[in-house]
């Protein structure tokens, strides 16, 4: 039998276009088959179970998934493990909300999953409202990407899970303007990248090309000419550095050199 929903079903319309392909990770079978059969009633199409890390990868490599939710831990699953090598990956789906969905609830496996780059987080068992919830915070409350180095994923500060208690812990999270903490926070991980050039080029790079789109967009929005023309300034730096097949450290700082004024004072 269906499961009812408010409204007759009227809020599953709202997300159902983003249950088109899900990929399911749970090495425990009962609990894959619930979750797959509400998914289903809510208006799941097409929906992978996998059940291991390597399994889980090759699924997201085939199928593209929108939406992803994976168990904590397995026999040969570690979810935050699966969240991390996803969010580093080239893979399309890179960026698609994954929700952790475990009955391990406990703060430090909570913030684990925030700081892996996970969207949300659902502890079994569950309601269908509290699985309702979490999918409407991740199809209709969209937040902003963060392509760092040390970390992918969506804004944490934003974390939405019901269940997290913890405080706020960046100078960011304080009474700033959106566009002051924007620049602070690309310019904080743009710092990060270029110090990481040499053990991780390949995210490294694709940091600063986010951080560099990111400062553009911020300077258009406020009229800023010489922030615009810093980050113009970066970005060209990098796109020429992708051309010629190279990533050249010292080339790279002298295409930041006139950004560097942004950086916090702290400089962390």
């Amino acid at each position: 039998m269906p499961v009812l929903l408010y409204a007759e079903g009227v809020a599953s319309k709202k997300y159902a276009r983003h249950l088109e392909r899900v990929l399911l990770v749970d090495p425990l079978p009962a609990s894959a088959r619930l979750l797959h059969e509400l998914l289903k009633d809510l208006g799941g199409r097409y929906i992978r179970l996998e059940s291991s890390l390597k399994g889980a990868m090759t699924a997201a490599r085939e199928d593209d998934p929108q939406i992803i939710f994976t168990e904590l831990k397995g026999p040969a699953l570690d979810g935050l493990e699966f969240t991390r090598q996803l969010r580093k990956s080239d893979l399309g789906c890179r960026q698609a909300p994954i929700i952790i969905v475990t009955g391990e609830a406990t703060a430090s496996s909570i913030i684990g999953a925030r700081d892996s780059g996970v969207h949300e987080f659902l502890r079994k068992p569950y309601t269908i409202k509290d699985l309702v919830r979490r999918l409407e915070a991740v199809t209709l409350k969209s937040r902003d990407w963060v392509e760092g180095v040390r970390y992918i994923g969506p804004d944490r500060r934003r974390f939405n899970s019901g269940d997290y208690q913890g405080p706020r812990k960046r100078k960011s999270d304080q009474m700033v303007t959106p566009a002051a903490g924007r620049i602070e926070q690309a310019m904080r991980i743009l710092k990060s990248a270029v110090g990481a050039l040499e053990s991780d080029p390949r995210q490294a790079l694709r940091a600063m090309q986010a951080q560099a789109a990111d400062l553009s967009a911020v300077a258009n929005a406020m009229g800023d000419a010489k922030l615009g023309a810093a980050a113009g300034r970066l970005k060209a730096t990098l796109d020429a550095q992708v051309a010629a097949g190279r990533l050249s450290r010292p080339e790279v700082e002298a295409g930041c050199m006139g950004l560097w004024p942004w950086l916090p004072a702290d400089g962390a």
